[in-house]
């Protein structure tokens, strides 16, 4: 299973500079800095934003109002102060990039050749970013390959100036947008129909595949045939009969097989993606599901439960090809919208579905405030000492629960009691281990049986020993077996049940009705 743990690696190196009181580059970080990622269960980094950064993009974001407002939120005091909003914490977006070259300040392609080493001595991929979508106005290719971008005329610009821009090329360009929302202002738009761009992406991604183990590409259903007709229509040309990704995919993996492919998607378009090639794709489903707690038609209590439940029924033959998640650059830190309990009781849920994890620097000590792409460094926040500690036993036991094969449980209650509608549950089961999840994803208790699906369980006492706090529960195996496991769990409440092996019976301790 994949455990990713994406790092802003632009301001985590301000900080380690702070820290250490030198400049620290990708390629001198301190060995114990490196041990402290490599934390039990976490298999890849993601260093988000390494490339080189655009000046021009850096000069739109400073004139931009709204940008402005969003960095001043986060640094709200006088300006120019430590609490305040200064010039120099503004950069260019990682996303408006100006070249695919490790840019200077992070230590250039040597310290990041250097970081890739020490992460692979310690067992773990880098994952690096790819923009297919769009390109910084001072890009060279804006004044060097035109055909590969969406161009425009002096009368677009006149009569749309927030649509088009003209770059010191000479050449008005489309921005670059999702048909969703008004242009971004600091990007042009590439022409994903044009197969000197297709040819272009591929020789790109080949690069990045030189440098890394994996790529996440941003905004990846975008360049899809169909959306990106119906966003640009003639405008784009005429529209290839082969998509974009299953275009260059596949001649990227002629020279990396095992390049790993990762989609920022939304819309419902993960199972297309994975189809053209992606190795997993964003579940942005069921984040959404798991932070509105009215998620469900009905209103109640179990709604958010409810969602999630039939989410995961949605496509199971893709479960496996997702990236759960509660948080990343572009979402608000999980503590900030799922505090306290909740907030655990989504942890375990994304950390033992399949598929893979994607967890962000910073969440596991519980920040709260959302870092626009744009800033140089964060404001100083407490570390949630217990939060970091349940992260810490939550990847061990994510990682000793995730083999085999995944079944969901479904959760029986009684005539007078629906709180089993409020309960997540599943096993997983390999040759050696049985695993059980069980989350109460709801504000109120709720009880129910849960049915197990192991054979071996009549005629002696089964042990269950849970992963998170080492408490154990004895169960006769006979009622098991035939009314299922008993469970009653506070609000907010989970178990990750390690349950012993058929056969390796142990004597009767404690043995209460309840699991909870």
């Amino acid at each position: 299973m994949t455990v990713i743990l994406e790092i802003n690696t632009l301001v985590w190196l301000g900080e380690l500079s702070e820290r250490y009181a030198r400049r620290v580059t990708l390629g001198d970080v301190p060995e114990e800095v490196w041990d402290g990622i490599a934390l039990p269960g976490i298999d890849t980094v993601w260093l988000m934003g390494v490339w080189r950064r655009s000046p021009a993009g850096r000069r739109i974001a400073l004139d931009d109002p709204s940008l402005r407002a969003a960095f001043r939120a986060v640094f709200p005091g006088p300006p120019g102060t430590e609490d305040g909003l200064r010039d120099t914490d503004v950069t260019g977006s990682p996303y408006c990039v100006r070249d695919y070259v490790v840019d200077a300040t992070l230590g250039g392609p040597d310290g990041l050749a250097a970081a890739r080493a020490r992460l692979a001595a310690r067992g773990l991929r880098l994952v690096l970013d790819h923009v297919p979508h769009h390109i910084a106005p001072d890009h060279p290719w804006t004044a060097t390959h035109p055909e590969r971008l969406v161009r425009g005329t002096a009368a677009d610009l006149a009569r749309a100036p927030d649509a088009y821009v003209e770059t010191g090329s000479g050449h008005v360009y489309a921005r670059a947008r999702d048909p969703y929302f008004p242009p971004w202002p600091d990007v042009v738009q590439l022409n994903a129909f044009h197969t000197t761009l297709r040819d272009a992406t591929v020789d790109t991604l080949v690069a990045i595949g030189d440098q890394a183990d994996g790529v996440r590409c941003d905004m990846a259903m975008l360049l899809m045939n169909d959306i990106f007709t119906g966003t640009w229509g003639e405008a784009a040309g005429p529209v290839p009969a082969e998509d974009f990704w299953t275009y260059v995919i596949p001649r990227v993996r002629a020279r990396h097989p095992h390049l790993l492919f990762i989609a920022e998607a939304y819309w419902g378009r993960e199972q297309p993606l994975l189809r053209q090639g992606f190795d997993f794709c964003y579940d942005k489903g069921l984040y959404d599901r798991l932070v509105q707690p009215d998620a469900s038609a009905s209103g109640s209590a179990a709604g958010a439960a409810d969602a999630v439940r039939h989410h995961l029924r949605g496509g199971p033959d893709d479960l496996p090809g997702l990236v759960r998640f509660l948080e990343n650059h572009d979402e608000p830190r999980a503590a900030a919208v799922l505090p306290g309990e909740r907030g655990r009781a989504a942890a375990v849920t994304v950390a033992t579905l399949p598929g893979a994890t994607l967890w962000h620097e910073g969440q596991f000590e519980g920040r709260r405030t959302h870092l626009p792409v744009f800033l140089t460094r964060r404001p100083r926040e407490p570390v949630d000492g217990p939060l970091r500690d349940f992260h810490t036993r939550l990847l061990r036991a994510a990682a000793t629960v995730r083999r085999g094969e995944w079944r969901p449980v479904t959760a029986e209650g009684w005539p007078d009691n629906d709180s089993h509608r409020s309960l997540l549950a599943w096993t997983w089961t390999a040759a050696e281990t049985r695993h059980l999840v069980v989350v109460n994803y709801s504000d109120r208790p709720a009880q129910a049986r849960l049915p197990l699906p192991w054979p071996g369980l009549r005629g002696r006492t089964v042990r269950l020993t849970d992963l998170l706090t080492e408490r154990t529960y004895d169960r006769d195996g006979d009622e098991l077996a035939e009314q299922g496991l008993y469970v009653d769990l506070e609000p907010w409440h989970v178990h990750v049940f390690g349950v012993d092996r058929p056969g390796a019976g142990t004597e009767h301790q404690g043995a209460g009705r309840g699991a909870g």
